[in-house]
């Protein structure tokens, strides 16, 4: 990737009309220079672009649902998930700076082993982010931002694990020739463990390769990793395919199916979700 980074135009070439940087939260970037609207996803891969200044942009999830069935020891559990209007609320702050809100206002868990059926139902998570785009925000064929992020242990229990956790997300993406583009999403993760007191380090990984189809319409495929040295912990793998509808330059739709593909990965999980910037 870094080859294929290094064979095209710099992020310096092809300056902006306008000096953005004096744009910010108090004096909203004019409609005319705004970029064009991306958002984190639809799937595990992120984005590098920020939220213009003074702008403000609602990444949903309308509902998720997410399935898996494991057999040990002659047993099978099963899980079913519900996420629910799941939300990540964006404010541009600065022209290379925004800030973000990401919520779970309703979770719904069902989960059967030998007969029995526990269901645990209600708010999940909070989490605060900032992302800051150290270049390709106006410009170039090649981005990259840094998103520090918290998460507070907000959820009822069962649905959340109590802990307040961190991370850092390093989103990159480059255009590719006959219209294609990849991106790239590396995440570090400090996650409470599970059977012991303390914390462990994750490692995410995804890349994905898009494309616009036809019309306003886009897809993409991504593979997602997650590796866990927590002791005992299997990595996880999945093969994530989707679509994205652009119904104005500020609206849009997006469907995906994630397919798990290693033994410890959820089966498959699908969602629908819409982007809105004002």
């Amino acid at each position: 990737m870094l080859a294929v980074a290094a064979g095209v135009e710099p992020p310096s070439a092809g300056n902006p009309a306008v000096d953005k940087s004096v744009f910010n939260l108090f004096n909203p970037t004019p409609t005319e220079y705004l970029r064009a609207m991306d958002r984190d996803g639809p799937g595990t891969t992120e984005s590098p672009y920020t939220v213009d200044a003074g702008h403000f942009q609602v990444e949903m999830t309308l509902v998720d649902y997410t399935s898996d069935r494991q057999s040990l020891d002659g047993m099978t559990k099963r899980s079913e998930a519900w996420a629910i209007a799941p939300i990540n609320l964006k404010l541009g702050l600065l022209n290379q700076l925004d800030a973000q809100l990401v919520l779970e206002p309703y979770n719904l868990l069902y989960e059967r082993k030998d007969g029995n059926r526990l269901t645990r139902r209600g708010f999940g998570d909070t989490r605060f982010r900032l992302k800051y785009n150290f270049w390709g925000n106006d410009s170039g064929r090649t981005a990259f931002a840094a998103t520090p992020y918290v998460k507070f242990p907000t959820s009822k229990d069962g649905i959340g694990n109590r802990g307040v956790e961190g991370g850092l997300v390093l989103p990159f993406e480059v255009e590719l020739p006959s219209a294609f583009y990849s991106g790239l999403t590396t995440r570090f993760d400090a996650v409470r463990n599970e059977r012991e007191p303390g914390y462990h380090a994750e490692f995410v990984n995804s890349v994905e390769f898009g494309r616009r189809l036809f019309g306003n319409l886009s897809g993409y495929v991504e593979f997602f990793s997650v590796v866990s040295t927590e002791r005992g912990a299997d990595w996880e793998g999945s093969f994530d395919p989707g679509l994205i509808y652009n119904v104005t330059k500020n609206l849009q739709f997006n469907v995906g199916l994630n397919i798990g593909v290693t033994r410890s990965a959820d089966d498959w999980a699908a969602f629908a979700g819409m982007t809105w910037r004002y």
